[in-house]
């Protein structure tokens, strides 16, 4: 592979724009669903006459598949062609959104969530391999700035839309929301997406990795949903099986003479490296906040579903915004300026919830979440498009599937510690609420500055490959 340091920046048109819209749709679906799901849980166990405990499971089944999903994605777009698999992934979701409408029971809900979260692991990291080897390395960086805002807005969305459909629908509706989006997804898709030949027809599964990988990350999340449910036993079983599992999978990874199923040897290679574990932090950091504030908002403040929605909406805004920025400068700033400085921005937008138990005006709390909506719209992008333009095309499903796969296993992480330390402080703070909540943001703080350091070994420049 050689490379170059600068080129002409080439013209994102009409087609490729509609093309982008379109996959869009797909990554939309299966963000915004886990946030309006969640806002319904309490609907859902009065419904099915559940226990807490029982009705959390279709969130956290939702989250195993989307964890098991997404390592086989590389695989089968690799091998199938990322078009196809994409437009299959989206009929699985759709399936399981029927099907999960039509339960009759928690048990049924759960089993219908595990296969609507398999659709939903795949179509993110498909969509945008798809996306970028239909664009190339001149274009990646300024079409993925626009699909990338779109998982930033789903936390701002979701509690809005899930509040409003339970208030002009039955539950059911939480669920049949996602039966037109889905179905104009399919027929945009077959009209505009082009058909890309498989870059590997030969490549076999790698099945030792796959029992290693994806049963060992789902082990692994279930044990750190259990430490956020303060359950010591199952947790610890939990975390030390998954990451003993996964040891195992490295382990693999290395020796094997094929193609495993997400190659550990990628995160060597500059700057796969760098810019996974700059997500990976970044992920448990957003994430974690996306499930604080909300919390915060409900049980601090006694908002409901539908004011705490709207007291989100300036981090939406702040995205959007902050996605016009960066698909302006993209082609003209370095990669790395972009990602520096929308870390700095998400930490200057973090630091004031260290301040809640000082009575935080909401006019402060809005300036703050517009800041770190700015700022992570800065991040996600610049860090894909450094990555894309410096592999091979042959390896972007798989990096696709690696960097989409840290981000949600950050994602969960951070949730997970965040919940524990929240728990803890609410002890040591005698149910001081704003307190606790002050306390907790120190450590989205702490994350934050983590995810500053990965950035700084992100090359200052982007090399694009050559054809």
């Amino acid at each position: 592979m050689t490379e170059k340091t600068a080129a002409p920046a080439e013209k994102v048109d009409g087609p490729l724009l509609r093309i982008a819209f379109t996959l869009v749709l797909g990554t939309f679906m299966a963000s915004i669903d886990a946030t309006i799901v969640s806002v319904g849980i309490d609907t859902l166990a009065d419904e099915f006459h559940a226990s807490l405990a029982e009705i959390q499971w279709v969130s956290t089944a939702y989250l195993l598949a989307v964890v098991t999903a997404v390592p086989a994605s590389g695989w089968l777009a690799d091998r199938l062609g990322g078009r196809r698999v994409w437009l299959v992934a989206v009929g699985v979701f759709l399936c399981g959104s029927a099907l999960c409408a039509l339960s009759w029971s928690v048990t049924s809900l759960i089993v219908f969530r595990v296969l609507q979260g398999l659709g939903a692991g795949v179509l993110p990291p498909t969509g945008q391999a798809l996306l970028a080897r239909i664009a190339g390395p001149a274009r990646t960086g300024r079409v993925i700035s626009v699909v990338a805002v779109v998982p930033l807005l789903s936390p701002v969305l979701g509690p809005l839309a899930g509040g409003a459909l339970l208030g002009a629908a039955s539950w059911p509706w939480l669920f049949l929301v996602n039966l037109p989006v889905g179905a104009a997804a399919i027929l945009l898709a077959r009209r505009h997406v082009p058909v890309l030949e498989p870059t590997s027809r030969r490549a076999a599964f790698d099945v030792r990795g796959a029992v290693l990988l994806s049963p060992g990350l789902a082990v692994l999340v279930f044990g750190l949903t259990e430490v956020a449910h303060g359950n010591t036993a199952a947790a610890t079983v939990g975390v030390s099986a998954g990451l003993l599992v996964l040891a195992g999978f490295v382990l693999h990874g290395l020796r094997t003479r094929g193609t495993p199923l997400i190659d550990p040897r990628l995160f060597t290679r500059p700057p796969l490296g760098a810019a996974a574990l700059a997500l990976l932090v970044l992920g448990a950091s957003v994430f974690g906040t996306t499930f604080l504030l909300p919390l915060y908002f409900q049980s601090g403040r006694g908002l409901s579903a539908w004011g705490t929605g709207l007291l989100l909406a300036p981090q939406g805004l702040g995205a959007a915004a902050g996605s016009v920025l960066v698909n302006r400068t993209i082609d003209k700033v370095a990669p790395r300026t972009l990602v520096v400085t929308g870390v700095t921005l998400v930490l200057a937008g973090t630091v004031p919830f260290t301040q809640l138990d000082h009575g935080l005006p909401d006019t402060a709390i809005a300036l703050a979440l517009l800041l770190r909506g700015f700022g992570m719209a800065m991040i996600g992008a610049p860090v894909m498009n450094i990555v894309y333009s410096r592999i091979e095309p042959q390896q972007i499903a798989r990096a696709s599937g690696a960097l989409n796969l840290l981000n949600t296993v950050g994602g969960s992480l951070g949730t997970a510690a965040l919940a524990v330390v929240l728990q803890d402080r609410l002890g040591a703070r005698h149910q001081d609420v704003p307190a606790a909540f002050a306390d907790t943001f120190w450590w989205v703080v702490g994350l934050g500055l983590l995810a500053a350091a990965g950035t700084t070994r992100l090359p200052r420049t982007r090399a694009l490959r050559r054809a």
